[in-house]
Protein backbone atom coordinates (compact mmCIF):
# COMPACT_ATOMS: atom_id res chain seq x y z
CA UNK A 1 0.00 0.00 0.00
CA UNK A 2 1.01 3.59 -0.49
CA UNK A 3 1.25 4.21 3.26
CA UNK A 4 3.83 1.42 3.57
CA UNK A 5 6.25 3.08 1.13
CA UNK A 6 9.44 4.18 2.84
CA UNK A 7 9.36 7.85 3.76
CA UNK A 8 11.30 9.91 1.24
CA UNK A 9 11.43 13.27 -0.45
CA UNK A 10 9.35 11.77 -3.30
CA UNK A 11 6.35 11.20 -1.00
CA UNK A 12 7.09 14.27 1.15
CA UNK A 13 7.93 12.01 4.08
CA UNK A 14 4.26 10.99 4.35
CA UNK A 15 3.19 14.54 5.17
CA UNK A 16 -0.55 14.60 5.93
CA UNK A 17 -2.13 17.91 4.83
CA UNK A 18 -5.43 16.93 6.53
CA UNK A 19 -3.75 17.45 9.91
CA UNK A 20 -2.21 20.82 9.04
CA UNK A 21 -4.60 22.96 11.11
CA UNK A 22 -4.34 20.58 14.09
CA UNK A 23 -0.54 20.82 13.87
CA UNK A 24 -0.75 24.62 13.76
CA UNK A 25 -2.96 24.59 16.88
CA UNK A 26 -0.45 22.28 18.60
CA UNK A 27 2.40 24.67 17.80
CA UNK A 28 0.44 27.48 19.48
CA UNK A 29 -0.04 25.47 22.68
CA UNK A 30 3.07 23.34 23.12
CA UNK A 31 3.75 22.04 26.62
CA UNK A 32 6.61 23.59 28.58
CA UNK A 33 8.82 20.51 28.07
CA UNK A 34 8.41 20.60 24.27
CA UNK A 35 9.15 24.33 24.19
CA UNK A 36 12.30 23.73 26.23
CA UNK A 37 13.52 20.97 23.89
CA UNK A 38 12.79 23.17 20.89
CA UNK A 39 14.52 26.28 22.26
CA UNK A 40 17.56 24.59 23.83
CA UNK A 41 18.26 21.74 21.44
CA UNK A 42 16.32 21.55 18.16
CA UNK A 43 15.62 25.04 16.76
CA UNK A 44 17.99 26.92 14.45
CA UNK A 45 19.96 23.79 13.55
CA UNK A 46 21.57 23.72 17.04
CA UNK A 47 21.79 19.93 17.02
CA UNK A 48 24.78 19.07 14.81
CA UNK A 49 23.42 21.35 12.08
CA UNK A 50 20.25 19.33 11.42
CA UNK A 51 16.92 21.03 10.82
CA UNK A 52 13.83 19.95 12.74
CA UNK A 53 10.16 20.78 12.25
CA UNK A 54 7.73 21.15 15.18
CA UNK A 55 4.36 19.38 15.18
CA UNK A 56 4.80 17.75 11.77
CA UNK A 57 1.77 15.87 10.33
CA UNK A 58 2.91 12.42 9.22
CA UNK A 59 0.70 9.46 8.28
CA UNK A 60 -2.26 9.74 10.71
CA UNK A 61 -0.22 11.40 13.45
CA UNK A 62 1.40 14.66 14.41
CA UNK A 63 5.02 14.15 15.40
CA UNK A 64 6.28 16.47 18.13
CA UNK A 65 9.52 17.00 16.21
CA UNK A 66 10.84 15.62 12.93
CA UNK A 67 14.08 15.79 10.99
CA UNK A 68 13.34 14.57 7.48
CA UNK A 69 17.04 14.42 6.57
CA UNK A 70 17.66 11.86 9.34
CA UNK A 71 14.17 10.27 9.23
CA UNK A 72 14.08 10.96 12.96
CA UNK A 73 10.96 11.61 15.04
CA UNK A 74 11.30 12.89 18.59
CA UNK A 75 8.38 12.66 21.01
CA UNK A 76 8.12 14.33 24.42
CA UNK A 77 5.76 12.35 26.64
CA UNK A 78 3.89 13.96 29.50
CA UNK A 79 2.26 11.97 32.29
CA UNK A 80 -0.74 11.11 30.10
CA UNK A 81 1.58 8.66 28.32
CA UNK A 82 1.86 6.61 31.53
CA UNK A 83 -1.71 5.39 30.94
CA UNK A 84 -1.84 1.80 29.59
CA UNK A 85 -4.20 2.66 26.72
CA UNK A 86 -2.08 5.64 25.69
CA UNK A 87 1.03 3.48 25.93
CA UNK A 88 -0.52 0.96 23.51
CA UNK A 89 -1.47 3.77 21.12
CA UNK A 90 2.10 5.11 21.31
CA UNK A 91 3.45 1.63 20.51
CA UNK A 92 1.16 1.30 17.45
CA UNK A 93 2.16 4.77 16.29
CA UNK A 94 5.88 4.06 16.75
CA UNK A 95 5.48 0.78 14.83
CA UNK A 96 3.78 2.50 11.88
CA UNK A 97 6.39 5.27 11.79
CA UNK A 98 9.19 2.70 11.98
CA UNK A 99 7.63 0.65 9.16
CA UNK A 100 7.95 3.62 6.81
CA UNK A 101 11.55 4.25 7.83
CA UNK A 102 11.49 6.68 10.75
CA UNK A 103 13.43 6.19 13.94
CA UNK A 104 11.27 7.24 16.89
CA UNK A 105 12.88 8.49 20.08
CA UNK A 106 10.85 9.30 23.19
CA UNK A 107 11.78 11.41 26.19
CA UNK A 108 9.63 12.10 29.22
CA UNK A 109 8.69 15.66 30.06
CA UNK A 110 10.61 15.14 33.30
CA UNK A 111 13.83 14.28 31.42
CA UNK A 112 13.51 17.35 29.20
CA UNK A 113 12.69 19.71 32.06
CA UNK A 114 15.23 18.33 34.56
CA UNK A 115 18.13 17.02 32.49
CA UNK A 116 18.20 18.81 29.12
CA UNK A 117 21.98 18.29 28.88
CA UNK A 118 21.50 14.50 29.04
CA UNK A 119 18.75 14.69 26.39
CA UNK A 120 21.06 16.75 24.16
CA UNK A 121 23.92 14.26 24.56
CA UNK A 122 21.59 11.32 23.98
CA UNK A 123 20.30 12.88 20.76
CA UNK A 124 23.87 13.52 19.60
CA UNK A 125 24.64 9.83 20.20
CA UNK A 126 21.50 8.74 18.32
CA UNK A 127 22.30 11.01 15.38
CA UNK A 128 25.89 9.74 15.27
CA UNK A 129 24.55 6.17 15.17
CA UNK A 130 21.99 7.06 12.49
CA UNK A 131 24.56 8.75 10.28
CA UNK A 132 26.94 5.77 10.64
CA UNK A 133 24.32 3.23 9.46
Amino acid sequence: TKSMQKASKANNYHYNPNLKSNARDNRQSMPKSAIRLWRHVLSNRQLLGYGFKRERPVLDYIADFMCTELLLVIEVDGITHDDDNQHRRDQRRDKRLTEVGFRVVRYSSWEVLNDIDWVYQDLRRIIDETVME
